[in-house]
């Protein structure tokens, strides 16, 4: 379908370019912009792509957006309309049959005029629009002028909420951060406010837009395309048959009309040798006014395989689709090239069959991926919007994040879903890098309107958004949302539970028969979840009104369905193993630490560097302000005690001398807190491998922070990487071993664990040290060594024992040093690679520890471009290299255990250096012991 100008309607259109035959292409961009509203009273320069907060800042009107207060200070802006105008269009061509305004994203609620004349309005940030403009455009007297007025989405959506008509919900049972009734608009949730970001809910043309103008009657533009690779007779929900022959469905939309008789042909080229593969016309051609579509399989070809990170090769393939007209000598009537790759990924969610009974795993059903044929263990993060204004979140500063990704040990991200749909340059990374993107549909934690012109529009959105992005391998999954089943269908049954029926009814209206179908409709090669954490289906039948029945409470006693997420706020039970969810998979889970004193001063004033200070309350939204409160000290103070009871428990409790450096430390000691907490949690999950539940995943919350506040994130604004990155680093290494101290039961274990494919062997050294370094005697009984031998995918034990029956009095003066050496191979390598890992543990909490001054130094070896660190006096605990403003990057090594006389030599990785090297004399380190002293 297409539209002429004047109706509110829209066709979908992609980012794409690709080159034709007799059209003409604007970029928008490339035109001047305005940027005005009534509530600036004068008229800006403005960019495009832009939003009404950049170009205000870029003007001089705004300060920072992020500095201090402004989340507050600038609420105006969002609560204001705003218009982009441009200047006349000069050298539109006057002799085409038809022009159209292309828009890749419009956030969000935004009405177009060309020539003073209306052309339509838009209220989806999700989907992109194609208006046919041609009778304004001839009738237009002079060159051409665009308008796009953005209304307030705020007002919007309350105007919509108080509108008799409009759909309710059971009081209580919606959240709120900060603007209320964001489930009434397409536009990204988090705008509104989160638990670890500000609500500036942005406005403006956030992505590029078009002129485009088709000079003849057979005369298309590719608008989308959906390339679909699978093997012949994959479908979504079972097991892909891995003897099959691989299988290209594609699909282009288009502006414009197809000639009478048109063929649609590939050529596969592999990218690394410039081999072409295979050229062949497509069979089983259908056509629409909007779309063709064809298929072929490559019965007669083994591609290489594309491999996640650390299993294999990334091996790409460019695919060109050409749409030709057969009556016309072949001419080729478009012509679009998409970088892919051929690997099968799948969801298993299967009951558990008598085989794997018999291997010792627990009866329900799977929760864990497959990759070509191969389950594995799934490690990484959850992914959230990066920045609050997309459009400066460039490909440079996501080539910097992912490569931190890369660097640990992460194969696969969590996209969450109340950020929005990634750009393709993000796909394109990840394809490269070997990232796997589980990518979720933006709904999160609340109910939705299920009107039908609601649903007509999220279903567009979907449609669009499945088939750009499905040709890259680094697609995982579709999850419909973010803990609807779990939570929302949770506070439903508490605050009404007599219509708890009617509303799980609207869920699957929503999530299941309408998103499963057109999930299903545009790809055979990837699974749907319709919940981010749920228990699984009872069966599939897609034939039914609800083609999946969810297992939702149906469950037995000793089995296990799903995966799970775990949020405790209780600093008493941190640590305690008894207290972490046992699952298939673990899809979220973690505790918010403070940023680090530099990522701070990025963005707070020197007087508000202190713990509880004004500002830096403020900036916290744990817990979240429910509300347009500029004063949310009673909630701030929840979440900033839990971090300080969190240290207090644990911990040593900073008091230095100077402010600052109280605060640093307090910052500091926050993360430490996070990162053990989250190392005891990945470990046990990691260990699940080889125990009943047959645990096969764990992101954790979160990877990467929006702006510079506390949060859960391992990686803060800017790149720096907290405690835990660097932990989750060492802990998700293929082969690790694993010390468990149960403080309730007193008992001891060590693990060795691996999420290789084949079993490895090999020995683990274990030594009792006293915290000034001396060999505590007779190892404290416990043997010097242990051989092992560890299964694909698996755990096993190698000591266990009881803290009481250890050969010594002391446990505040003891550490367990453990260091591992393995033979085993990587998935899909022929030779074997020796592992190696150390870890370590205390059976009494870090506060309580007899630790001394370890002396420690640091020096940079510029010969060989490393820090070397040693300890000269006593054990280091939590030794941390710590580096100055002006350079961002990260320490090869860090959050580690030093022994009196060894010496490590740590490599630093530089992303970005404003300071000619300097950096490097201002290099630092620290460990448990500065945290606990006066100075």
């Amino acid at each position: 379908m297409y539209f002429r100008a004047g109706t509110v309607s829209a066709l979908l259109l992609a980012s794409t370019l690709p080159t034709a035959l007799g059209q003409h292409v604007r970029d928008l961009g490339s035109e001047k912009w305005t940027l005005s509203g009534q509530a600036l009273n004068q008229t800006v320069p403005a960019k495009f792509p832009s939003q009404a907060h950049l170009d205000l800042l870029n003007a001089g009107v705004i300060d920072d957006p992020y500095h201090g207060l402004n989340d507050f200070n600038l609420r105006w802006i969002a609560e204001s309309n705003w218009t982009y105008t441009s200047d006349p269009i000069e050298g539109l061509l006057a002799n085409y049959d038809s022009t159209w305004l292309v828009f890749d994203g419009l956030d969000t609620f935004a009405t177009i005029s060309l020539c003073g004349h209306s052309i339509a309005s838009t209220d989806n940030q999700f989907r992109q629009y194609a208006f046919d403009v041609s009778e304004v455009l001839g009738d237009c007297d002079s060159n051409p002028v665009v308008s796009i007025n953005f209304g307030s989405a705020p007002n919007i959506v309350d105007a919509i909420a108080q509108d008799p008509n409009s759909q309710k919900w059971p009081p209580g049972v919606q959240i709120t951060y900060e603007y209320p009734n964001r489930w009434f608009m397409r536009k990204e949730q988090s705008d509104f406010g989160w638990d670890w970001g500000p609500a500036f809910s942005p406005a403006g043309p956030w992505k590029p837009a078009y002129i485009v103008q088709l000079e003849k009657t057979e005369d298309i533009y590719v608008l989308n395309t959906d390339l679909d690779i699978y093997r012949r007779g994959q479908i979504n929900y079972l097991p892909p048959d891995q003897t099959q022959p691989w299988v290209v469905n594609a699909s282009i939309d288009f502006l414009g009309y197809l000639p009478s008789n048109p063929s649609l042909s590939i050529e596969v080229t592999d990218i690394e040798s410039g081999t072409v593969l295979t050229s062949r016309t497509l069979d089983n051609l259908t056509t629409s006014d909007t779309s063709i579509t064809g298929l072929t399989v490559l019965d007669d070809l083994t591609p290489k395989l594309w491999w996640p990170r650390g299993m294999g090769n990334q091996t790409l393939y460019n695919v060109a689709i050409t749409v030709k007209d057969t009556n016309n000598k072949n001419q080729s009537v478009a012509h679009v090239t998409k970088r892919t790759g051929f690997r099968t990924i799948f969801l298993n969610q299967r009951n558990i069959t008598d085989s794997q009974r018999a291997q010792g795993i627990a009866p329900g059903a799977n929760w864990h991926f497959e990759v070509n044929g191969h389950e594995f263990y799934a490690k990484g993060s959850n992914l959230i919007p990066p920045d609050c204004f997309w459009p400066r979140v460039t490909e440079e500063r996501m080539t910097q994040l992912f490569n931190a990704v890369v660097a640990g040990n992460q194969n696969m991200l969590r996209v969450w879903s109340s950020g929005a749909y990634l750009p393709d340059f993000m796909y394109d990374l990840a394809d490269e890098m070997g990232i796997l993107l589980w990518s979720e549909f933006q709904f999160s934690d609340a109910l939705y309107p299920s009107d039908d012109a609601f649903l007509a529009n999220v279903a567009q959105e979907i449609v669009y958004n499945v088939r750009r992005v499905n040709h890259h391998p680094s697609l995982a999954l579709w999850a419909g949302g973010n803990e609807i089943e779990v939570l929302m269908l949770l506070l439903v049954q508490l605050a009404d539970p007599a219509d708890y029926s009617y509303y799980v009814g609207e869920y699957e209206k929503m999530y299941i028969s309408l998103f499963l179908p057109l999930v299903y409709e545009n790809t055979r090669s990837i699974s749907y979840s319709p919940s981010s954490t749920t228990n699984g289906y009872l069966s599939v039948d897609l034939s039914a009104p609800i083609p999946m029945a969810e297992r939702y409470d149906n469950t037995t006693a000793g089995s296990y369905y799903a995966d799970t997420d775990h949020y405790n706020y209780d600093a008493a039970v941190a640590f305690d193993y008894g207290s972490y969810p046992v699952g298939r998979f673990a899809n979220e889970f973690g505790f918010h630490s403070m940023p680090s004193l530099q990522t701070w001063q990025q963005a707070v004033d020197p007087d508000d560097l202190s713990f509880n200070s004004s500002v830096i309350m403020l900036r916290n939204h744990h817990d979240p302000a429910g509300g347009l409160m500029t004063d949310n000290y009673a909630n701030s103070s929840i979440g900033m005690g839990e971090m300080t009871m969190a240290v207090e428990s644990y911990y040593p409790i900073p008091s230095k001398s100077d402010p600052v450096a109280n605060f640093s430390a307090w910052c500091h000691a926050t993360q430490i807190f996070q990162a053990d907490m989250y190392k005891a949690q990945i470990q046990f999950y990691r260990r699940g491998s080889g125990m009943p539940e047959r645990q096969l995943g764990s992101l954790y919350w979160q990877l990467e922070d929006i702006w510079q506040a506390p949060s859960w994130a391992g990686i803060e604004y800017g790149g720096r990487w907290k405690v835990l990155h660097h932990v989750a680093k060492d802990i998700y290494q293929p082969v690790i071993i694993s010390p468990f101290w149960n403080y309730t039961t007193g008992l001891l274990d060590v693990y060795v664990t691996s999420d290789l494919w084949e079993s490895a062997s090999g020995s683990v050294n274990l030594t009792w040290l006293d915290l000034a370094g001396n060999p505590i005697s007779d190892n404290a009984g416990t043997p010097t060594s242990a051989d092992f031998a560890v299964g694909g995918l698996n755990t096993t034990k190698i000591y266990g024992t009881s803290v009481a029956s250890l050969g010594f009095s002391d446990a505040e003066n003891a550490v367990l040093l453990l260091s591992l050496q393995a033979d085993g191979k990587v998935p899909n390598s022929e030779e074997s690679t020796v592992f190696t890992h150390e870890n370590y543990v205390t059976v009494a909490f870090p506060k309580d520890l007899d630790i001394g001054d370890p002396g420690l130094t640091v020096e940079f070896d510029d010969e060989e471009e490393e820090f070397v660190v040693q300890a000269t006096d006593a054990v280091a605990l939590y030794t941390w290299l710590d580096y100055p403003d002006g350079v961002v990057g990260y320490f090869e090594e860090n959050a580690f255990v030093l022994a009196p006389g060894e010496e490590k030599r740590v490599g630093f990785v530089v992303q970005n250096d404003s300071t000619d090297g300097d950096w490097v004399d201002g290099v630092t380190v620290r460990s448990l012991w500065d945290q606990k002293v006066r100075d």
